[in-house]
């Protein structure tokens, strides 16, 4: 069986002819090109890196700052509503709110932390229920901490004439 005919790409370069795209100095002239093209600049990105980081991480942290208290009123809202929705049911006891609150409070999680007891109170004409649920939320940023207040009303239930 006869042998192949070689062609140009299977033939080794010859000694006077410079090596091109395909020579084995590719790759180490690539690596000097982009060596020089640096210049006085190389190694500035770890340090352009250490001046922005700083900056990075405050806005993360405030923006998750800002979410856990968004959370944390909306759990002491939820918490007023349903002290307010418990109180101003038809003959309720005076302290179903106050009570129904609370549960709510301990069950919601650590979202809403260091508050007392909820005050639900009804007014002096005995129409309406406020509840107020105050605290403060979680501190992602140690030392700083952040209050929260949030208070519902409704119309107590009973008979009128109409």
């Amino acid at each position: 069986m006869p042998r192949p005919t070689r062609t140009d790409r299977s033939r080794p370069a010859a000694a006077d002819r410079v090596a091109g795209l395909r020579g084995p100095g590719r790759i180490t002239a690539a690596v000097r090109g982009r060596l020089a093209e640096g210049g006085a600049e190389r190694g500035a990105n770890p340090v352009e890196l250490a001046v922005v980081m700083p900056a990075i991480l405050v806005l993360l942290f405030g923006s998750i700052q800002l979410a856990v208290w968004f959370v944390a009123r909306s759990t002491a809202l939820n918490a007023a509503q349903s002290g307010v929705n418990a109180q101003r049911a038809y003959q309720a006891p005076p302290g179903a709110g106050r009570d129904r609150a609370t549960s709510f409070l301990r069950a919601a999680g650590d979202w809403l932390v260091d508050w007392p007891a909820p005050t639900c109170t009804t007014n002096a004409t005995a129409t309406e229920v406020t509840c107020t649920v105050t605290g403060r939320s979680l501190s992602v940023i140690p030392g700083v901490h952040f209050p929260v207040r949030q208070t519902a009303h409704g119309p107590v239930e009973r008979w009128t004439a109409g």
